[in-house]
């Protein structure tokens, strides 16, 4: 297999306009993307940062530019995964463009959301179109969510995808199933996949070598593990959990 090499960027198409007062322009993050891009190297790279920040709304419009469904899926199978688009969801995605460093590199690309996994495994039954990974799609929805989602990530969507977008998939993971998602990539990251993940698990963003890109009011900025505030905030509950518990009495 091929390694991967070219970088990928994503920006403003110069052609669109951006509305600073209307969301989501008005969110920091996305108010930086549009003005200095996002960089996607090969590796992983993740989007960390509290409810609102702008993690998923920049994953869906990167899934969007790329020409994959918003609601998750395949480049082969677009429109098969999404059923319309929501009415909470962006029009972010249809004012950006990748711009790649080698185009020849790319070959396709990969969303996966835990939300909508099985709507994306039940599309592929109704078109007959095999999962071609280590389990049909017919065992996958006989899995757990967290078991499905693992198995989905094992098979050849991933695999020969040469960009690969995760939205808050520890939502449907245990501990030990994160810890099978960290292997998986820390695979990625060695076959030079772009990998963009959103996410609020200091269990993943403790991936050796990846990137972590803080969304907050400064807009996006690098930021390393142990700096990170859900990392300090889980740390100060398990160290003494009573502490914010008390407060629920209150």
């Amino acid at each position: 297999m091929g390694r991967v090499t070219a970088l990928l960027r994503i920006e403003l198409d110069p052609k669109a306009s951006v509305d600073v007062a209307a969301w989501p322009d008005s969110v920091p993050a996305v108010a930086h993307l549009l003005e200095h891009g996002l960089e996607i190297p090969p590796g992983v790279t993740f989007l960390v940062g509290e409810n609102g920040a702008g993690k998923s709304t920049i994953v869906e419009a990167v899934a969007e530019a790329l020409g994959i469904p918003a609601d998750g899926g395949s480049t082969d199978h677009v429109g098969g995964a999404a059923r319309g688009r929501a009415s909470d969801r962006s029009d972010l995605g249809g004012r950006l463009r990748p711009v790649w460093r080698d185009r020849a590199a790319w070959r396709r690309g990969f969303f996966l959301r835990a939300e909508t996994m099985h709507r994306f495994v039940s599309y592929l039954e109704d078109a007959s179109a095999p999962a071609d990974g280590p389990a049909s799609t017919h065992q996958l929805h006989q899995l757990s969510h967290g078991e499905s989602f693992v198995e989905m990530l094992t098979g050849s969507w991933v695999r020969t995808a040469g960009v690969v977008l995760l939205d808050e998939p520890e939502s449907a993971l245990s501990f030990t199933t994160s810890l099978a998602l960290l292997d998986v990539l820390a695979q990625l990251a060695g076959a030079e996949r772009h990998v963009l993940c959103a996410t609020h698990s200091p269990i993943l963003t403790a991936l050796p070598g990846a990137r972590v890109l803080q969304l907050d009011d400064a807009g996006i900025t690098p930021v390393v593990w142990d700096e990170l505030e859900v990392v300090r905030h889980w740390r100060a509950f398990l160290d003494a959990p009573g502490r914010y518990l008390r407060h629920l009495a209150e």
